[in-house]
């Protein structure tokens, strides 16, 4: 098969290459899906691919017929050489097919869900990624506070598995965030120095969840805002991965729920 791009210098991969970093993302307004089920979620949410770059001496069949499907939905697809594909790629073992779609953002009056999760200050894109995918199985929508890092960062799209694409998300800086959050209805704040364990508050009707930073938890904008909670530690450890803990009460938001339904 004749490639259309072969080298990796090539103009159009270093560009498209720059939107791994998030000053590029935010000036360009575009970001990278990478990944066959990433891409084909992106596909299914309708996000408005506007371009294809596929590695066909890279590629399994099912990728393949991912990009003759992107192709027949009138996305432009641009086949390139293995060593081009690694410019865009983050992945070790890629399986040769990135997207660049429009990033989005929505005011968070426009969060249309009884539950919210809050996440304030997450530095880790994989953890900002799994709490859009523990978001997603519960129903839940998400209010990033000030974020350290954006939702569209390559690696925070790969640990969402998809759910970036059907998660309600908006952004917001903390004081905004703080100030929606008390004008909607309960808040429930995760903190390590709470009394009460999570399972004892109700988080039936709608509830903003507030998750902090991975090291320094909740900031004191928080303070006296909502109920504050704990989740119990009984080993050395004396904290959750972010992500964990977001899970976990969520998941309890979505038990009592089926209790009370």
């Amino acid at each position: 098969m004749s490639l259309d791009v072969e080298s990796p210098a090539n103009r159009r991969i270093i560009g498209t290459a720059r939107l791994k970093n998030r000053r590029h993302r935010d000036a360009e307004g575009r970001f990278l899906i990478e990944g066959m089920r990433e891409v084909a979620r992106a596909l299914d949410a309708s996000v408005g691919i506007g371009e294809v770059f596929f590695a066909p001496g890279i590629a399994s069949a099912p990728a393949t017929a991912l990009v003759d499907r992107a192709a027949g939905a009138g996305i432009p697809v641009t086949t390139v050489s293995a060593a081009a594909f690694a410019k865009l790629s983050v992945r070790q073992g890629p399986d040769g097919i990135v997207a660049v779609a429009p990033t989005w953002s929505i005011h968070p009056e426009e969060l249309d869900a009884d539950v919210v999760l809050v996440a304030e200050g997450i530095e880790k894109p994989g953890n900002l990624g799994a709490m859009l995918r523990s978001a997603d199985a519960v129903g839940a929508a998400v209010l990033i506070a000030d974020p350290m890092v954006d939702p569209f960062n390559p690696n925070a799209v790969r640990a969402s598995q998809g759910s970036l694409f059907t998660v309600p998300f908006a952004i917001a800086g903390r004081e905004d965030a703080v100030a929606w959050c008390r004008s909607r209805g309960p808040v429930v704040v995760a903190t390590p120095e709470a009394v009460r364990t999570y399972w004892e508050v109700p988080l039936t009707g709608p509830v903003s969840i507030v998750i902090g930073a991975e090291h320094e938890g909740v900031s004191d904008a928080w303070d006296d805002v909502g109920t504050e909670v704990r989740i119990p530690m009984s080993g050395a450890a004396d904290s959750l991965n972010a992500s964990v803990a977001a899970a976990l009460i969520l998941f309890e938001a979505a038990r009592q729920r089926l209790s009370t339904g």
